[in-house]
């Protein structure tokens, strides 16, 4: 990541940031600066603009412009000239890395609503999809009228998300669907790689943390995969993401969130891999102010949409012995 992105992700990031506006750090990253502006592109592109959510800003045509239409684009699902797919192929693939710079800089500053953003947006990007839409047009050939004969049907259980596809009965999946073979072959290969993850978690001595003190958090998961019916190549590739819309292959990373959503506070953060478990520890200081604090533990997805967990994590604190006294609590965003 080039030190002006930094910067620029530094400058422009606030407490407040949502999405739309880390859509528009993101285009303003140096790295697209060098996206190629054709001759006569200018007007197609302010075309496709028209058609998208959020317009240009009121400023003149440049790459960083062209890159935040090509985003739009790309999350509406809209055809575009040859020409700028190859524009909007660097733009995806650059976007999730860089959307990991913008998390670690948001969480350096300690605010939680702006990292679970940029962390939607990543989702946003690899699966082509604005947050809004339905979970279930993630899945390969699913269109609005297939969505809503799911939403509509009237089974025992309703069917909102793609574990619901999984567990439906054969002859009512068929029904619902409609598909030929070779577009249920693809729906079966992005559910059984859809990610089920198992959360579990345990705050280190809990009765024992006072203001300012370092609190540690034990996380694990663990896939949910039936072993025995897996030969070794599909254990393998397990948390290989399917996207057919991002243009390259992909591996499945989450993070690991702890912070208070009141006071918009992220307390601590890790980015971690998974394949089948993973524990990891996170560490952070005590807040400063002692009493009873509601914090929420987030386990976030960087490439699907709809398998986000959230816990609800109390935390007793007591007085400390020495409260008050330093002012040594501000350096405690562990990454």
């Amino acid at each position: 990541i080039q030190y002006k992105t930094i910067d620029i992700i530094a400058s422009s990031i606030t407490s407040k940031t949502k999405i739309r506006g880390v859509m528009e750090i993101l285009s303003a990253s140096w790295e697209f600066a060098s996206l190629p502006l054709r001759y006569g592109e200018e007007k197609r592109v302010k075309i496709l603009a028209r058609t998208q959510p959020h317009q240009l800003p009121d400023t003149a045509y440049d790459a960083h412009s062209k890159a935040l239409v090509l985003l739009q684009c790309h999350f509406s699902r809209k055809m575009i000239p040859g020409d700028l797919r190859g524009d909007q192929k660097i733009v995806m693939t650059q976007s999730v890395k860089l959307l990991q710079a913008i998390v670690d800089v948001i969480s350096s500053n300690g605010w939680l609503k702006p990292a679970l953003a940029a962390m939607e947006l990543s989702q946003m990007i690899v699966q082509g999809l604005w947050n809004k839409d339905h979970v279930l047009k993630q899945v390969p050939h699913f269109t609005d009228e297939i969505i809503n004969r799911c939403i509509n049907h009237k089974g025992e259980e309703p069917i909102e998300s793609v574990f619901d596809i999984l567990t439906i009965d054969d002859d009512v999946r068929n029904d619902l669907l409609r598909l030929p073979d070779s577009k249920m072959a693809d729906v079966a290969v992005f559910c059984n790689n859809y990610p089920s993850i198992e959360v579990s978690f345990e705050v280190q001595d809990p009765d024992d943390v006072t203001t300012g003190d370092p609190v540690q958090v034990v996380v694990e998961l663990e896939r949910e995969v039936d072993e025995d019916e897996m030969d070794e190549e599909e254990i393998a590739s397990l948390g290989t993401v399917s996207s057919p819309l991002y243009p390259e292959e992909k591996k499945e990373a989450w993070w690991i969130v702890i912070g208070d959503i009141s006071s918009n506070t992220l307390h601590a953060l890790k980015r971690v891999n998974l394949v089948q478990k993973q524990k990891v520890v996170l560490e952070f200081l005590a807040p400063e102010e002692a009493g009873d604090h509601n914090l929420t533990l987030f386990c976030m997805s960087d490439s699907y949409m709809g398998c986000d967990q959230e816990y609800s994590m109390p935390l007793s604190i007591a007085v400390g012995e020495d409260s008050g006294s330093d002012s040594g609590s501000d350096s405690g965003d562990d990454e």
